[in-house]
This record gives C-alpha cells, sequence and structure tokens, in this order.
C-alpha cells in the first residue's frame, strides 16, 4: 500500500523549565537565524532526555532523528517508557507542535485524542461540545447531525448528554471524545494512552472500534499504550522510542519481544534493602528461598518473604507492600498494619521476618513488580528494598483471602 505518514530526520528540543529557549535575547537570536536561512543556533546543544539523569545542559532532546513510513492501513503500536518521546512525536503529527528540525509528511485527515477533554468547553453541555470537538476536528455540521445518534451511543452518555462536561467524570469525558473522533471518519486515526481512564467495557469498545476502522475500512491507527497484551491484539507493527531515539521498527511480536528482553537486561538480580535508620541492618531478603528478584509463578500465588537483619535494639516492625505493573504504574499499596495482630516485635540482635503474601487473583498474566518496605505502627520508616521484586506469572488463580481493592483490579493481601 501507499506511504501515508512519512517521517524524515525529526527532532524535538526543549529548554527544561522554560518556555522557548528562556530569554528574550535567545529567542531573537533564533528568529534571526531563521529569517536569514541560516540553522538555528541552539540545535548543537542539549542532551537526550533521559529522566533518570540529572544531567549538565538545560536543552533536551525530546526526539532525535526520528525516521520510519507508515503505509495505508496500518496499525502501528508505539511502545517506550515514560519520557521516551512518544507523546511528543503524536503531537507533532497532530499538529499540535512544531518539530525543531525534520519534516513530517502526511496525507489525508487526521484525528486525535491525546488527553482527555482535549477541545472540550468545561461549561457546554456534552451535545454542544460534540458540535464544537466535531467542528475542531473537520467535520461539517451535516456530518455532525448525520453521525450525532452514533456518536451518544458509542460513548454511552446519553442520559448526561444534555449536562455540561464539567460534571463529567474523567471517564466520561474521555468516552464522548473518542466517541467523536472514532466517528470522524479520518484516514489516520491517533489514540495516545487516554483510553486507560475508560472502564473494561469501553476499553474493549474503543479496541474493537479501532480494529474495525482499520480492518474494514482500511484506514491507518497510531496507538500509543502501555498494555503491551492491547498492542498485540490490534497492532501490526511496532517501533520503540528509547530516551527520544527510534531504537526498533519491525513488526509487533519483534517490537514487544525486543523491548521486553531489553527491560530485563537492565534489572538488577540481587534483592538488597537500603536502611533508613541506623537501629535496623537488613542483610538479606529470601522470596520463595532465594534472594534472586526475579520470580516465576506459574500455578501458585503465595510469596513467602523472610527477612534477615540485626536490630540495635527492641522494635515493633511491620512490612509494608507496593505493587507495580511493568510500566510502573501502582496497582495496589497495603499495609499489614490495618490487620489486627500483623505488627511483630522484634528484639535486640538478629532477627528473621517471615510473611506471606497473597498476589492477585483478578489480573492478566504479565510482569509485575514489588517493592518491600519496613516501618512501625506510627508509620516511622526503617528501609525499603533498593530494586523491586520482578513477577511473572501466567494462570494464576486465588481462591479465598481478605483482599485490598485498587485500580485494574490490584489486589494484595500480606498475612
Amino acid at each position: 500500500m501507499s506511504t501515508i505518514i512519512k517521517v524524515e530526520n525529526l527532532s524535538k528540543q526543549y529548554r527544561l523549565g522554560t518556555v522557548g529557549t528562556g530569554t528574550l535575547s535567545h529567542d531573537v537570536n533564533r528568529l534571526w537565524h531563521k529569517i536569514r536561512g541560516k540553522e538555528d543556533p541552539f540545535i548543537t546543544v542539549g542532551e537526550e532526555n533521559d529522566r533518570t539523569s540529572k544531567g549538565g545542559s538545560d536543552y533536551v532532546w525530546a526526539l532525535k532523528d526520528i525516521n520510519f513510513d507508515v503505509a495505508q492501513g496500518d496499525v502501528l503500536g508505539i511502545i517506550g517508557r515514560n519520557g521516551a518521546g512518544k507523546s511528543t512525536l503524536l503531537k507533532i503529527l497532530s499538529r499540535t507542535t512544531t518539530p525543531t528540525t525534520g519534516h513530517v509528511k502526511i496525507k489525508g485527515r487526521i484525528a486525535s485524542l491525546l488527553e482527555v477533554g482535549t477541545g472540550f468547553h468545561p461549561e457546554l453541555s456534552g451535545r454542544e461540545n460534540i458540535f464544537l470537538n466535531g467542528a475542531i476536528l473537520g467535520m461539517t455540521r451535516h456530518e455532525i447531525k448525520r453521525k450525532f445518534d452514533n456518536i451518544v451511543d458509542f460513548a454511552g452518555v446519553e442520559r448526561y448528554i444534555d449536562t455540561p462536561v464539567k460534571r463529567y467524570s474523567s471517564g466520561m469525558y474521555v468516552r464522548l471524545a473518542f466517541a467523536v473522533a472514532a466517528h470522524l471518519e479520518p484516514e489516520i486515526l491517533i489514540v495516545d494512552e487516554v483510553l486507560a481512564v475508560g472502564d473494561v467495557e469501553f476499553q474493549k469498545k474503543a479496541l474493537g472500534k479501532m480494529q474495525d476502522v482499520s480492518n474494514n475500512q482500511g484506514r491507518t491507527v497510531l496507538f500509543v499504550s502501555h498494555n503491551l497484551q492491547a498492542l498485540k491484539k490490534i497492532c501490526d507493527k511496532g517501533i520503540i522510542l528509547e530516551n527520544g531515539k527510534l531504537v526498533h521498527s519491525g513488526t509487533i511480536e519483534d517490537s514487544i519481544d525486543i523491548y521486553n528482553r531489553g527491560k530485563k537486561e537492565n534489572r538488577v538480580d540481587k534483592i538488597s534493602f537500603k536502611s533508613t535508620d541506623a537501629r535496623l541492618q537488613v542483610e538479606t531478603i529470601l522470596v520463595n528461598g532465594s534472594t534472586n528478584n526475579h520470580i516465576k509463578l506459574e500455578s501458585d500465588a503465595l510469596l513467602h518473604i523472610s527477612i534477615i537483619g540485626t536490630a540495635q535494639e527492641d522494635l515493633p516492625i511491620e512490612m509494608q507492600a507496593n505493587l507495580f505493573d511493568d510500566e510502573e504504574y501502582p496497582l495496589a499499596f497495603y499495609s499489614p498494619g490495618h490487620v489486627s495482630g500483623v505488627t511483630k516485635k522484634i528484639t535486640k540482635g538478629e532477627f528473621q521476618l517471615d510473611y506471606t503474601i497473597n498476589l492477585p487473583q483478578n489480573m492478566n498474566s504479565g510482569i509485575f513488580h514489588l517493592k518491600i518496605g519496613l516501618a512501625d505502627p506510627g508509620h516511622h520508616f526503617y528501609g525499603e528494598t533498593n530494586n523491586q521484586i520482578v513477577i511473572a506469572f501466567d494462570g494464576i488463580t486465588i481462591k479465598s483471602g481478605l483482599v485490598f481493592n485498587a485500580k485494574k483490579n490490584g489486589w494484595l493481601l500480606i498475612n
């Protein structure tokens, strides 16, 4: 098929903490070079956008020398960690921001859903915002009227259609915004992570709509999500961004495999603990009998944790735990201090604390992370693990147990 998007040597530079270059003299200097047809004097400075390091320059490259093509009918998944440049790329493709260098060539009409409620006026009703947002996206009034009932039915907000959207939840916002964008019938549909705001039912509905737009209507979709299973389900191609650079382009299966493999290579093998209170030192943490921080569970969802160390005096102690998905999105936090009888007392000298963590019940198979901390009942912190415990599991079922409910059905129990 013909190429519908062509990205050539695309780069985007920002100066941290400021608008423009940060000073009037720098902005005038940049404009003067542009008028004279000279190279921007600031493109020779700056560092790659590594959010984990401080760096020595105020200028960073959110994107640097990006090149790729998208054919008509492709469903392209854009993969990368937070800060990799995914949203910046989509904003440039949607023409909401301009590149510092390079070019983007696009054929056809674009509909973008980048942020919840973009193009909506909070004081206007859902009905009025459909016409407003549709006009912003390039739809005629006649076209909006013709599709109005389908948009409202897809969004599932008919009861609130004449209510000001400032009273909508974030989920209702994204339902209506996606419904308008999806019914624009664009040649290119661009969707950022905003679908994560919707409930499971709507996410399935939205994914189905994107599949229909691509498979049955031959339109092009660019999709950013941290849900790798969703990407694998609807995308046929993928690209990986890392610190603003394109590091891989290929099939979605290969892209996901390379992305997962790269993350595993950066992980520390041994569980370590950083004490923040001199009265308590932890020498060893065992998970299911091992000090390795990568745990594989196939049928048993129990983690048996032993914490071995030395106390300088008698101390009351509790273990706290945070559960994250593979993109460091928090799923659940639980402190055993909320359960009667779980607070333990360690005496001066060597100690060993034994806990059992009953992992989530209704979660998809995949990679998850657990971070452990120790504190007293008054929330004075003794320390926490330096690195997160990686839990790979598939097909786990919890039969019973007390649970703590959180987003994405993330449940955690500590006995």
